[in-house]
């Protein structure tokens, strides 16, 4: 925060703030879910798809952001892109797994993270059709609450090799990207224990964070694709990373538990470099 005046602990005020916003989008998306595919649009391909369940919770989102805090800057994936003077900025995705969200599968979620001078303080991640919240705030541990239960700290794992690794990823919308990260999966596949594919980069990353996979990859993702799920993930303690000491997500991203992220980013750097 660049004001001269204190500010009463300002990343607790901005997680409460995105929880009960991205509460308030879910009962929208989820009251949507009947009725997602009546009005559906595609971006940069056939199969990257957008709903008006997508926008319409992205407006509601800025909406409420804006009205609590009339000096921030926002950025959103179905273009909210608002200059702020507070130094804080709000990076939304309005429905992270619209594809899922279409098809009913229950992973999808109202994913937003708060910046304060450039770094995430505080992210919300709230998978809408299951009601679980995970949340983070820079320093202060990432935690999950369930519907009915308390909220639960978590740690991630600790898989003893690569050899009993599960690993997420995702895939990129367009045909030759694809060809290229089917190549590698299919390499990667005879390394590691399985793979997983959820269709929700924000989610995956909770995933890690909460220990239901022992790492998570994918290439080109977004700022609003990641941006609440890797301050879980990191405040998870995994490593959260790029490839050959970049940041994370540029080109790849990368979060795995401590004891088998360095083999598993030199085979993640062997494949890719290979292909």
């Amino acid at each position: 925060m660049t004001s001269g005046t204190a500010q009463p602990d300002l990343p607790t005020e901005l997680l409460e703030l995105a929880r009960a916003t991205a509460e308030e989008a879910a009962l929208l998306v989820g009251a949507g879910r009947s009725t997602a595919a009546d009005q559906v649009d595609t971006k940069s391909s056939p199969v990257d798809v957008v709903t008006a369940v997508d926008t319409a919770s992205e407006a509601l989102i800025v909406r409420r952001l804006t009205e609590a805090r009339p000096d921030d800057g926002v950025l959103g994936e179905e273009g909210a892109a608002r200059e702020g003077t507070s130094g804080v900025r709000w990076v939304v995705d309005p429905i992270d797994g619209t594809v899922n969200f279409l098809y009913g599968l229950p992973a999808y979620a109202v994913s937003i993270a708060a910046e304060v001078d450039g770094e995430t303080v505080a992210g919300v991640v709230l998978n809408v059709a299951t009601g679980e919240l995970f949340t983070a705030v820079r320093g202060r541990g990432a935690w999950l609450t369930a519907p009915g239960a308390a909220a639960m700290q978590l740690h991630g794992s600790a898989p003893v090799s690569l050899e009993q690794t599960l690993v997420a990823t995702g895939f990129g919308y367009r045909v030759e990207q694809r060809r290229a990260q089917g190549a590698v999966v299919a390499q990667l596949l005879t390394e590691v224990r399985d793979i997983r594919r959820n269709g929700c980069a924000s989610l995956d990353l909770c995933a890690a964070a909460a220990g239901r996979v022992d790492a998570y990859y994918e290439l080109d993702l977004k700022p609003w694709d990641h941006a609440a799920g890797a301050l879980v993930a990191a405040e998870a303690g995994l490593v959260v990373t790029g490839l050959a000491g970049r940041p994370f997500a540029e080109p790849m991203a990368v979060a795995a538990a401590p004891s088998v992220a360095q083999p598993l980013l030199e085979l993640l750097e062997r494949l890719h470099a290979a292909g």
